[in-house]
This record gives C-alpha cells, structure tokens and sequence, in this order.
C-alpha cells in the first residue's frame, strides 16, 4: 500500500496566515461587534453597514421587555376604607334572611359592558341567598378600576344603600367563583380614568336572573 503525503504547511506561510485571521478579527470587531453589542462605532462603518440598528440600549431593552399596560402603569393604592358602604350604613336585617330551599335556574351569558373614557358604569344581576356563579372577564384595551360588591334586597327602599365589596383592584382580566351572601344584586361598578372607551367582555354561568 502507498503511503499518503501531507503537505506540511510551512513556518512563514503558518504566521501569514495568523496574520490575515487577526485583521480579520479585529476588522469584524470594530465594524460588527462594537456598534452592535455596545453602540461603539469608531470608524463609521458600523452605521454604514447597518450593524450600529443593531444596538439596543440597556433602558430600552428593559422597556420593551416590560409587560402590558398593567406593567407599564402605576396605579394608587386602594386603602381599606373603600371597601363597602361607610360605618353610618346599618347592615339590613335581611341580609341575614334564610336562603330558599331552591335556587334560580342555572343558565349562561356573554355581555358586553362599554365603559366610557373618564366615566364609570355598573353591572348587575340578581342571585337569591347561596346562589353559586362563574364568571369572567376581559378588556379589549387598557385597564379599568373595578369594584365587585353586592346589595342587599331590602322590603323597603332606603335612604342610603348597603353594600358589600367583595374584591376591589386595577386590571384588565379577572375570573372566579362566588357564593352570594344575602339575596340582592352583586357585580361589579367599572370605572375607565383612560382617554378612550374600554370594552368589558363579560362570561357568567350560573344561577341568576338579568
């Protein structure tokens, strides 16, 4: 069998050819990688090559990286206080009403809820004592302010009404289950502080009338 002959590179052509690999190197540094990665552009090229779009600021990154308009509004803290109505509102006596032996039928609707920009709405429906209910919902844009509470059904119309806030929050989705505590109206008041209207797509399923 024939033996196979390596070309053996030699000394100068081995440091010519690390030579042209360096410049190679620090040509693409200069050119490429400064004005993409750290926005050095010492020579210009960077900008005539189109690499120097390429960078990102660090504050920048970190904005666009930030979540919707929850992540990128601040929003007041609610305090204690806003929950239900004031100490001066007695609490109905029928609140404490027995719940009925048989509940609404259950059924299941979609709605929509149109919060004017500046303004706040409320929606409601009816449940008797212990009636159960799913419910959902979402904005088309924006959040909004909301406050889930109910009413007691009173034999006669009072003065000031009585309520109960069951969660008060900022945001622009929400779901989950309720128990009603007293037969009345329960949902939620939508308050849109934004310069445009907010759309609320609301889902309920359970036992209740409209």
């Amino acid at each position: 069998m024939s033996e196979m002959n390596h070309p053996v590179l030699g000394k100068k052509t081995i440091i010519k050819s690390t030579i042209i690999a360096l410049i190679i190197g620090i040509t693409l540094l200069i050119i490429a990688v400064l004005p993409a990665e750290y926005g050095m552009d010492p020579t210009g090229a960077g900008k005539l090559f189109g690499f120097s779009r390429l960078y990102v600021p660090e504050e920048s990154a970190v904005n666009t990286m930030a979540p919707g308009p929850v992540g990128q509004q601040s929003f007041p803290p609610i305090k204690l206080e806003k929950a239900g109505s004031g100490p001066d509102v007695n609490r109905p006596v029928e609140a404490d009403n027995p719940a009925p032996e048989e509940q609404l039928t259950e059924r299941e609707d979609s709605i929509q809820v149109t919060v004017p920009a500046g303004k706040g709405i409320e929606y409601k429906i009816n449940m008797l004592k212990h009636g159960k209910m799913k419910y959902e919902w979402v904005t088309n844009n924006g959040t909004v302010y909301f406050d889930f509470h109910g009413e007691v059904k009173q034999a006669q119309e009072a003065k000031a009404v009585y309520f109960e806030s069951y969660t008060i929050a900022y945001s622009n989705n929400m779901v989950g289950t309720f128990l009603s505590p007293y037969e009345g109206k329960h949902g939620w008041f939508f308050r849109n502080n934004g310069n445009t209207d907010v759309i609320v797509n609301l889902r309920l399923k359970g036992q209740y009338t409209l």
